[in-house]
């Protein structure tokens, strides 16, 4: 019983800071696009816009030449 009592009190001791869990850590890069609001308001409105003009000169220069 008392093995056991030891035994608890030895996981509840905080680590000490090593270099490791002192450096930030890095944050991945699709969180960092998904956390920032105004980029996804910037991309939800350009990559559409862009993929609708591309469409639309694709379909203007589908069209055959008058005679």
């Amino acid at each position: 019983m008392n093995e056991v009592n030891l035994h608890k009190q030895a996981w509840s001791v905080p680590m000490p800071p090593t270099e490791h869990s002192l450096q930030p850590e890095r944050v991945p890069a699709m969180q960092r696009i998904l956390d920032n609001p105004f980029l996804l308001l910037f991309l939800g409105v350009t990559i559409p816009t862009v993929l609708y003009v591309i469409w639309g000169v694709m379909e203007v220069a589908s069209i055959p030449l008058g005679k």
